[in-house]
């Protein structure tokens, strides 16, 4: 039996962990699922909250799983990760029988796995840490309490600090369909092979004050004495027939839409900003630096924002800017501002205002451009 609980205090640890790394290189990814959540259950107030809701439960998911490897503080960790799982549980379960959610975000983007497949594996694990909670008496701490606590103080650090890095810095490792190497233009397609939802059309028409329902093949033959109320188009089969980018439509004041315009140039660089108040960052001085070898290169530079009247009246600036959907804007750019330098629509190099720094060295291998006057 001693055996056995280790297997699966090995396991469990292993998979917490794993499940909050997965998610700590990009912690916003879970802020804005919690979003959805938050939206669909009529509780936005709490949207301000998510970013440091998801912080703390990835933290908390490297820091019990490493606890469990460890066997520290065990009846503790016990009865917090029983509370987790059942939590998860609920909300696996919500998301699989409510058939609102397409997956719940248990591993991030990177990992995505269906809302029914994130179901059975938090039962499983329900199963498994109900278990341990069982036998927690039974399993001994690794090394001494010093260093037990020492190495906790380590891991609950390098949780937190990876997740501001990467929220400074972008994720670590990129799953989004804005990654560097992509072609926006392409992306926004919907993928061959994929199938479109599958539909039953149903037709009602009232007779003799009764209503009908019935299906194309189903019409009768004396339709004529029937009168048309309705048609009713039910969804049988959720197909997968969408791209990976949606939304990505820019348009300026006049409200054209400039995308193909802007994704068909040779080179181009995206400013993604969507902080309009007027106080000078320091990134802005390192953005002038990029504007000054793009001009030297006749590279056109683009400020993407989500209203473009408020975004020039509060910061006077001579760049064009488009407009764009805040949705797509927040997958594109997960740091505030985000640059981008593009090839006709493929993303060369993708930097948050953090490295803005490094943004001219890759400029200066960028052929000059034909002056657009």
């Amino acid at each position: 039996m001693k055996v056995t609980i280790n297997i699966i205090r090995i396991l469990v640890g292993i998979l917490f962990i794993f499940s909050g790394l997965v998610k700590a290189i990009d912690p916003l990814g879970l802020s804005y699922k919690m979003q959805e959540f938050f939206e669909l259950w009529k509780m936005t107030q709490f949207n301000d909250y998510t970013l440091w809701l998801s912080i703390i439960m990835i933290a908390f998911e490297i820091i019990a799983g490493v606890a469990l490897l460890l066997g520290w503080r065990l009846k503790l960790f016990s009865w917090l990760l029983l509370l987790l799982i059942v939590f998860f549980t609920f909300l696996t379960g919500y998301a699989y029988l409510s058939g609102k959610f397409k997956n719940c975000g248990c591993f991030g983007d990177c990992i995505p796995i269906t809302s029914f497949t994130s179901f059975i594996k938090d039962i499983i694990l329900l199963v498994l840490i109900l278990i341990l909670f069982a036998f927690r008496n039974k399993i001994k701490p690794l090394f001494s309490e010093t260093l037990n606590v020492l190495f906790m103080l380590l891991i609950a650090a390098g949780s937190f600090w990876l997740q501001f890095y990467v929220l400074k810095h972008l994720p670590l490792i990129d799953c989004l369909p804005y990654r560097v190497g992509k072609n926006i233009t392409e992306n926004g397609k919907i993928p061959s092979g994929a199938v479109p939802d599958s539909f039953s059309i149903r037709f009602i028409y009232e007779k003799a004050g009764k209503e009908y329902e019935f299906s194309p093949a189903e019409l009768p033959a004396d339709l004529n004495t029937y009168s048309y109320k309705n048609r009713i188009d039910k969804l049988v089969r959720k197909g997968n027939a969408e791209p990976p980018i949606k939304g990505f439509n820019l348009s300026g004041v006049t409200d054209i839409d400039s995308t193909d315009f802007v994704l068909m140039m040779p080179y181009s660089i995206l400013l993604f900003d969507n902080k309009v108040n007027k106080k000078t960052e320091e990134w802005e001085k390192q953005f002038q630096e990029i504007r000054k070898e793009a001009d030297k290169k006749n590279i056109p530079i683009y400020i993407i924002t989500t209203s473009v009247e408020e975004y020039v009246q509060n910061t006077k600036t001579d760049l064009p800017v488009f407009k764009c959907d805040f949705t797509a804007i927040r997958t594109a750019a997960r740091a505030n501002p985000t640059l981008y330098l593009l090839k006709m629509g493929t993303i060369e190099g993708k930097w948050s205002y953090a490295d803005f720094d490094k943004v001219n060295k890759s400029l200066k291998s960028v052929p000059a451009q034909p002056s657009m006057q």
